[in-house]
């Protein structure tokens, strides 16, 4: 966990906020109850699945976040549908891939797991962070896979431009970075770029329930940095035509600060996404 000793600046506010979840995030719990491993294309994959029903709902964890983010989440919403969470390669004890480790390819292997797995399409996508930027690119990708999103305080397709490109974090941040992520995590946040751009040339997910979850605490931040941040967390409403954005009292850490918050978005967009199955049912 990071250890502040003095008041940091304005413009480096943010960022601790945000290497302060990544570090809780790599100093969660080894396990999570019901976490298997399996082998999936010759790899070892953490996962944890539960429940019955249809649509299934996965999750997929931010930067260097493990499953057991999900830990107060995961296990409510099991009680009405599937559920299918796990470790991407180079996460806990899930083995390290070869394969570059952009959003194309991040979402290609979640296919996979979930074929292998026996879990069919559509699915409700749960992304948090990173994992929501992956969620985003999934949902335009193959929409006919996709029952309906929930995005937790996402990152936005193009948050490492503009005040956000990494060259103009401070060089504490950029160490720390470094010090607390894998080399999985690097590459990953290294390819921002490159998902995001995949993402956008793509059109929006159309006629399903799209909710996205947006930390109200750092919107009080007011450096450069945080300023811009927290415009990506506005606007990325708008890359999604009918979603619903609501602030949640929160930090950064949503699933874990205030899991309830997530847990009533999947079941809102559950209830859309069955509804919308009944009455195409009904014609």
């Amino acid at each position: 966990m990071i250890r502040i000793s003095k008041p940091l600046p304005a413009r480096a506010r943010g960022l601790a906020g945000l290497l302060l979840s990544m570090s809780l995030a790599l100093a969660g719990c080894a396990t999570m109850e019901g976490m298997t491993t399996s082998v999936i294309a010759e790899k070892r994959i953490e996962l944890v699945t539960a429940g019955q029903g249809a649509p299934a709902v996965v999750f997929e964890n931010g930067l260097g976040g493990r499953l057991d983010w999900w830990a107060k989440v995961l296990p409510e919403v099991a009680r009405e549908t599937r559920v299918f969470a796990y470790n991407r390669p180079g996460t806990g004890t899930s083995d390290t891939a070869s394969t570059p480790r952009d959003g194309s390819h991040v979402i290609e292997e979640l296919r996979q797991n979930l074929r292998e797995t026996g879990i069919a399409p559509p699915y409700v996508l749960v992304g948090h962070s990173l994992g929501g930027l992956y969620m985003q690119l999934y949902a335009r990708r193959y929409p006919n896979e996709v029952a309906g999103l929930v995005l937790v305080d996402s990152t936005h397709p193009e948050q490492m431009k503009g005040a956000g490109a990494r060259e103009n974090w401070p060089t504490w941040a950029n160490i720390a970075l470094n010090a607390l992520t894998s080399d999985a995590a690097k590459a990953e946040l290294a390819a921002i770029p490159e998902t995001g751009a995949a993402m956008l040339a793509l059109p929006p997910l159309s006629g399903k329930p799209v909710i996205v979850l947006s930390a109200k605490g750092p919107m009080s931040e007011t450096s450069e940095l945080a300023r811009d941040a927290n415009a990506k967390r506005v606007d990325i409403a708008r890359l999604h035509p009918g979603a619903k954005q609501v602030w949640v009292d929160s930090g950064h850490g949503i699933p874990l600060e205030r899991p309830e918050a997530v847990v009533a978005a999947i079941r809102d967009v559950l209830t859309a996404a069955r509804a919308r199955v009944a009455s195409a049912g009904q014609k």
